[in-house]
């Protein structure tokens, strides 16, 4: 008797569902979507990297910011590349898209090998990322061309 009272306990704790146990995790960021800044909380299953839920935005932006950059983070590339007879040395450069957060490093080191002749108008295409994203990075600014006697002055200072 004993042993058909333990087979049945068995059967119906086989029957009873234990649930699923996830690994939740609540992540903080600061909005940028809106001049507001929100303080978001993200909870998501840190097993799957999904968003269970979003809290504390003021507007959907913030909702949407929250979702993408915990999922995917995206940044704007800027920085600088040289410039040949150039009225500055540097020219400040853009990504025209966001791209991954973890291509910026790679991008910059790309960059910092290009060289532009003067004169160069805002918007140009100054490189494109052939190798991963297919980012076109453009001037932020125009570059004017230095004027010939401000070159004489520059060799005459040497």
């Amino acid at each position: 008797m004993l042993q058909a009272e333990r087979q049945e306990e068995n059967s119906q704790s086989m029957d009873t569902e234990v649930p699923h146990k996830t690994d939740m995790a609540t992540v903080n960021y600061l909005c940028i979507g809106c001049p507001l800044g929100c303080r978001l909380e993200v909870d998501a299953d840190t097993s799957t990297n999904t968003v269970v839920e979003v809290r504390g935005f003021s507007c959907r932006r913030g909702k949407e910011y929250a979702i993408q950059e915990h999922t995917a983070p995206l940044r704007l590339v800027t920085t600088t590349v040289a410039v040949v007879d150039g009225l500055w040395p540097r020219l400040p450069v853009r990504s025209r898209e966001p791209v991954p957060k973890d291509k910026v490093r790679t991008i910059c080191e790309r960059l910092r090998s290009i060289r532009v002749s003067a004169p160069v108008a805002s918007g140009a295409i100054i490189w494109i990322d052939d190798q991963g994203s297919g980012t076109e990075i453009v001037a932020a600014r125009t570059m004017p061309v230095r004027e010939a006697h401000d070159r004489q002055l520059d060799q005459c200072q040497k």
